[in-house]
C-alpha cells in the first residue's frame, strides 16, 4: 500500500520580547497556526531602528506548520505581537522524520 506524499511542512521564525514569548507561543499552539513553537530564551539582537543601532534581549520562536498554514500564521503573528514590525521569516523543510512531518500537519487541522 502506498504511503501519502509526505507533507510540505515550513520552520517559522520569529523574535519577540522575553516576558512576551509564553503566551504568545500558547495563544499560536491554540488557534492551531502552528503545531509546535519552542522558545529559546536569551537571543542577543543587533539591528538598526528609526536609525539608531540597538541591542535587545530577546527570545527567538521557532514554529513549525504547514507550508499551507503559513499564511495563517503570519496574520495570527502580525495579530498578537507586540513589535509595530515584528521579525517574520518562513523556511520550508526539505525532508525530515516523516511520521513527525505527518504529525505536524495533523496538529493545526481544525
Amino acid at each position: 500500500m502506498q504511503q501519502p506524499p509526505v507533507p510540505d511542512i515550513c520552520i517559522v521564525l520569529s523574535t519577540c520580547p522575553r516576558e512576551k514569548a509564553g503566551s504568545l507561543a500558547r495563544a499560536l499552539v491554540e488557534r492551531r497556526v502552528a503545531a509546535c513553537v519552542n522558545v529559546i530564551e536569551k537571543v542577543a539582537s543587533f539591528y538598526w531602528w528609526e536609525g539608531k543601532l540597538c541591542e535587545d534581549g530577546e527570545s527567538l520562536l521557532v514554529m513549525k506548520t504547514p507550508c499551507a498554514r503559513v499564511e495563517a500564521l503570519l496574520q495570527a503573528v502580525r495579530e498578537l505581537h507586540p513589535y509595530q514590525v515584528p521579525e517574520v521569516v518562513a523556511l520550508p523543510v526539505i525532508t525530515g522524520h516523516e511520521p513527525y512531518l505527518r504529525w505536524v500537519e495533523e496538529s493545526v487541522r481544525h
